[in-house]
C-alpha cells in the first residue's frame, strides 16, 4: 500500500507563519536597538567619547554569520540586513555622518556607500575629494571618495596619519569591482584576511615595482597610476613601518590603510 504524503501547507498557512516571524524579528530588532543605547551609556560614564566604528569587529561578526548553515538566505541579503543593524547601532552611541565623493558616477558610489553604512547615518555628496577627507576629521565623519585615475587624493593620506582607509566599497565581489574606498580615524587591524593600500611615487612601471615588491615576498597589485603617483593593493596586512615596505622603490611611499578582503572571496 502507498504511503500518503502530507499536504504542502496553504499559502494562507505560509503567510500566517511569515507574520509571525515578522513579529519576533521586531521585537529582536528592538532589543538590539536598546543594548545599542546601553553601550552609549556605558561609553559615556566610563568616558570614552571616541568614535564607535569598529570595522574589525564587524568584520568578524558578517563572516561568523556567512559561515554559519543556513537553508536559503543568501549572502548579500545577510550582508545588507546586519549592515543596516550595525549602523543603526553606531549612530546611537554617538555622531556618525558619511560624506561621498563620486568622482564620475556619482549615483554608482552613493548607491554603494548606502549598501555599506545603512540608512542610519546622513550621507552627503560633495564636489571634491578633498571635502570628503575634511568631513572624516570631525568625530563621526567617513569619507567615501571614487577611485578614478585623474585625481589621486589618495596621497594625501600619506600626510594625514590619522585618517586611515578601512573599507572598500563595494564589500561583495557579486555587487561589482572595486569603486571607491572608505576613511576614518578608526583603529585599523588585522582580521585574518586584509588587503592593504600603498603608495608610492617610484618612477619604475608597475610592473617592476610588482616585481621589486615580489621578491620581498609582498603580493602587490597595481590599482591606479596617477601622474606617476602609483597606488598598490598588498595581499595581507601590512603595518606602516614593514621593513620590506622600507625597501620598496620609492622616495614618498607609505601605508594608507587597510581593508577585509570582500566577504564572499
Amino acid at each position: 500500500m502507498a504511503e500518503s504524503k502530507s499536504a504542502p501547507p496553504s499559502l494562507d498557512d505560509v503567510r500566517a507563519r511569515i507574520d509571525a516571524i515578522d513579529s519576533e524579528l521586531l521585537k529582536l530588532i528592538d532589543e538590539r536597538s536598546a543594548l545599542a543605547r546601553e553601550v552609549a551609556a556605558a561609553k559615556a560614564a566610563s568616558g570614552e567619547t571616541g568614535f564607535g566604528l569598529r570595522p574589525g569587529r564587524e568584520t568578524q561578526v558578517m563572516r561568523k554569520l556567512l559561515a554559519t548553515r543556513r537553508v536559503a538566505a543568501r549572502p548579500p541579503l545577510v550582508v545588507r540586513i546586519w549592515r543596516e543593524l550595525m549602523a543603526d547601532s553606531l549612530s546611537l552611541q554617538g555622531p556618525f555622518h558619511v560624506s561621498v565623493w563620486g568622482g564620475k558616477d556619482p549615483g554608482r558610489v552613493m548607491e554603494l556607500t548606502r549598501m555599506r553604512f545603512g540608512a542610519a547615518p546622513p550621507i552627503t555628496q560633495v564636489a571634491k575629494p578633498e571635502d570628503a577627507l575634511a568631513a572624516a576629521r570631525a568625530r563621526g565623519g567617513v569619507a567615501v571618495a571614487a577611485l578614478t585615475p585623474d585625481n589621486p587624493w589618495w596621497l594625501r593620506l600619506l600626510a594625514e596619519p590619522k585618517l586611515k582607509v578601512f573599507t572598500t566599497l563595494p564589500c561583495l565581489t557579486a555587487w561589482g569591482p572595486l569603486t571607491a574606498l572608505g576613511v576614518a580615524e578608526v583603529e585599523v587591524e588585522p582580521t585574518g584576511d586584509d588587503r592593504t593600500f600603498w603608495v608610492t611615487d617610484a618612477p619604475q612601471g608597475g610592473a617592476a615595482i610588482v616585481e621589486a615588491l615580489s621578491r620581498d615576498g609582498v603580493a602587490a597589485t597595481l590599482l591606479l597610476d596617477a601622474g606617476g603617483l602609483k597606488l598598490f593593493v598588498l595581499s595581507g596586512y601590512y603595518q606602516a613601518d614593514d621593513p620590506r615596505l622600507a625597501r620598496a622603490p620609492g622616495r614618498l611611499s607609505g601605508v594608507i590603510g587597510a581593508a577585509p578582503a570582500p566577504l564572499d572571496v
